[in-house]
C-alpha cells in the first residue's frame, strides 16, 4: 500500500481514497444508481453495434466522480427535490465517456480500467462515431433541462476539452515542455469538466454568483490535482490497480509533470538524452527504465505530489464560503481522493 504525504500528514493511500469516495456516495443515497440507469436508458439504440459498444464501454466501470461532484455540489447548495441533478450528472458523465472513446482512438489505447477498449475490438471509425453519438444524446438531455446557463457551460466545456487534446498533440514529444503549458493542457483536458460539474450543481441549486464561483474553483483545482496524480501514477502504480498500461504516457511521447520536473533538475547531458528519447518514434522498455532511474534520482514523484497538494489545498479552501454541513465536510474530504489514490 502506498503512503503519500498529503496536506501535512501521512495517510494510507487506498484506505483514505476509498473512505472519501464512499462518504460522498453515501450522502447521495441511491442517486448514483439512478444516474447509471438513466445513462443506459438514453444510450438505447436500434443500431446493434451502438448498443454493443456503449454497453461494453459502460461496463468497464469507472467511479463516476464527475457525476458525484455534480450531485454533491447541488446538495451542498440546498437542492433536495426533483431529479435535475440526476439528469445533468448523467450529461456530465456522457461528455466524459465520449472523450474517453475519442482519447483511446487518438492514443491507440488497448486497455482502460483493465478492460479492452472499444477501438481495439471494433476499430477506430466505430469508436469515433459512437463517441459522437454519446455527445449528441448528452446535448439532447441538456436541451430538455432547459437551463440556458447550463447549456452554454457544458457546450463551452466540450469545446475546451477538444482544445486541450489538440494542444497536447501540438506539444507531443517536447521533453522541454514548460510547466505553464502543461498546466494549461490539463486545465482544458481534465479540470474544465470537473469545474463544469460542480458549477452545474451550483446552478441546479440556484446559488448566488459568489457561491457558484466558489464551487467552480473547487472543481477546477480538484481536477488539476486529480490529473497530476494520474500522471504520477503512470510512472509508479501497478497495471492491475491502475487499470491501464503503466508508462502509457511515456510510450505515447506525452510529456507530463514528472518528466517536466526531471528536465528542470537534470544536468545538460541528461536533458539532451531526454530530448532525443522523447523524439523517438518507437521506444523500448529500457528507455522507460532509464526515465524511471532519473525520476528516482531527482526524487521527482515527491515533488510532483507537492505540486498537486497545492491544488488540493486551494480546492478545499474554496468551500470556506459555505456554512458547515455534512455535504461540505464530505466534499472537502474528497480533495484528498484526487491525491491519495491508486487508480
Amino acid at each position: 500500500m502506498y503512503i503519500i504525504k498529503s496536506m501535512g500528514s501521512v495517510v494510507p493511500l487506498k484506505k483514505s481514497a476509498n473512505s472519501a469516495y464512499l462518504d460522498l456516495k453515501n450522502i447521495l443515497n441511491d442517486r448514483l444508481d439512478a444516474v447509471e440507469e438513466l445513462i443506459h436508458l438514453k444510450l438505447k439504440s436500434d443500431v446493434e453495434l451502438i448498443k454493443e459498444m456503449s454497453d461494453h464501454h459502460l461496463s468497464s466501470g469507472g467511479k463516476r466522480i464527475r457525476a458525484l461532484l455534480t450531485m454533491g455540489a447541488a446538495k451542498l447548495g440546498g437542492y433536495n427535490h426533483g431529479s435535475r441533478d440526476i439528469n445533468l450528472a448523467a450529461c456530465v458523465e456522457l461528455i466524459h465517456s465520449a472523450t474517453l472513446l475519442h482519447d483511446d482512438v487518438i492514443d491507440e489505447s488497448k486497455l482502460r480500467r483493465g478492460v479492452k477498449t472499444p477501438n481495439s475490438i471494433w476499430g477506430n471509425q466505430s469508436s469515433v462515431l459512437v463517441g459522437d453519438y454519446l455527445l449528441s444524446r448528452c446535448f439532447e438531455m441538456m436541451v430538455e433541462d432547459g437551463n440556458l446557463e447550463i447549456l452554454k457551460l457544458l457546450s463551452s466545456t466540450s469545446s475546451k476539452i477538444a482544445q486541450g487534446e489538440v494542444l497536447q498533440l501540438a506539444h507531443k514529444g517536447e521533453a522541454d515542455l514548460l510547466e505553464e503549458n502543461y498546466i494549461k493542457i490539463i486545465n482544458l483536458k481534465t479540470a474544465a469538466l470537473f469545474s463544469a460539474a460542480t458549477r452545474v450543481g451550483a446552478c441546479i441549486a440556484g446559488l448566488e454568483k459568489k457561491k457558484k464561483e466558489a464551487l467552480e474553483s473547487y472543481g477546477k483545482n480538484l481536477g488539476l490535482a486529480f490529473q497530476i496524480a494520474d500522471d504520477a501514477l503512470d510512472y509508479f502504480s501497478k497495471e492491475k490497480i491502475f487499470g491501464k498500461e503503466i508508462g502509457k504516457d511515456f510510450f505515447e511521447s506525452k510529456v507530463t509533470l514528472p518528466v517536466i520536473i526531471v528536465f528542470q533538475k537534470a544536468n545538460p547531458i541528461e536533458r539532451t538524452f531526454l530530448k532525443n528519447l522523447f523524439k523517438k518514434d518507437v521506444k523500448e522498455k529500457e528507455d522507460f527504465n532509464s526515465v524511471l532511474k532519473l525520476i528516482k534520482k531527482y526524487n521527482t514523484l515527491e515533488t510532483t505530489f507537492k505540486r498537486a497538494e497545492y491544488f488540493v489545498n486551494v480546492s478545499c479552501d474554496a468551500l470556506g464560503i459555505f456554512e458547515n454541513s455534512e455535504a461540505k465536510r464530505v466534499l472537502q474530504s474528497l480533495t484528498g481522493f484526487s491525491l491519495n489514490r491508486s487508480y
